[in-house]
């Protein structure tokens, strides 16, 4: 089921347990788990069941989850598209039906009540949700849930956007946000992942992760690197949008910017997660 050395991924507690892990993993009583679906534009993931508590990772409409317990407002669950474990509240969750039919391709689109640009918006889709579409008003696409998105925001799932590069120029000065996967904040894994979702490649959610699961190894030196290869270091990764520029999501510049391989590589080093350790490179069978 998953790397039970891997506390991210693996949904035990000393109490309370998947089901599929028994045997393997001792707890007090184990559990299949019940699919949900994130059904607000996104929600924290955090590591304990207070709102306090540290980030990991955020949900978004549209993806899928087991949840395990329900308690006091949080609920403990393991997110369907990257195997993260951790406590949404409650609220987010609903049913896993209807299944999505669309995702949003707007850096940001907003909720209508109805198909007319001129009433008041109820709330906003970030780069990358999901929605079930039931039909089309005019220009709107209307939503199982009564609610209206721009259609020209959106896609049918099975259409992709391969230059994932591309993507993620388009969130340049987007804010760095440690555990921020929308495009009104991300961190750099968040950043790769999306952009990556984007082009229908499945990718883990943190850097250390990505760097063991994502393309080819390639050498790690700065010469030969071709626009989106993934550039890693021990905690952080970026990727190339050609020979020389590097994008990334950074606490350097508190967003995601671009700027010359050659001086991040030098300013990482001496400053923060040291010397390159990987560069990777995806192939277009990468996609799903």
């Amino acid at each position: 089921m998953t790397d039970i050395t891997d506390p991210r991924l693996t949904p035990a507690r000393a109490d309370l347990a998947d089901i599929r892990l028994r045997g393997r993993i001792a707890a007090d009583r184990y559990v299949a788990g019940e699919a949900r679906r994130v059904v607000v534009p996104s929600s924290p993931l955090r590591r304990a069941p207070r709102f306090d508590a540290a980030v990991d990772t955020e949900a978004v409409m549209g993806d899928a989850a087991t949840l395990y317990e329900a308690e006091e407002g949080f609920a403990w669950v393991r997110l369907g598209h990257d195997g993260y474990v951790g406590y949404l509240a409650e609220a987010a969750l609903g049913p896993v039906d209807p299944a999505p039919t669309h995702r949003i391709t707007a850096l940001r689109t907003f909720l209508y009540p109805g198909p007319d640009l001129k009433l008041p918006a109820t709330g906003y889709l970030t780069l990358g949700a999901r929605v079930a579409v039931v039909g089309q008003a005019g220009e709107y696409l209307r939503l199982a849930t009564g609610d209206h998105v721009f259609a020209g925001h959106g896609a049918a799932l099975g259409r992709t956007e391969p230059d994932f590069a591309g993507t993620a120029e388009r969130l340049v000065g987007t804010p760095y946000l440690w555990g921020g996967r929308t495009s009104l904040g991300l961190d750099c894994s968040g950043l790769v992942q999306l952009c990556l979702a984007a082009a229908g490649i499945v990718a883990p959610r943190d850097a250390d992760q990505q760097e063991r699961a994502l393309g080819e190894k390639r050498p790690t030196g700065l010469d030969g690197l071709r626009r989106g290869d993934l550039v890693f270091w021990r905690g952080h990764v970026g990727l190339m949008l050609d020979a020389v520029r590097l994008i990334h999501a950074n606490g350097f510049h508190m967003a995601v910017a671009v700027e010359p391989l050659a001086e991040a590589v030098a300013r990482i080093r001496e400053k923060s997660y040291g010397p390159v350790t990987a560069i990777r490179r995806l192939t277009p069978s990468a996609a799903s």
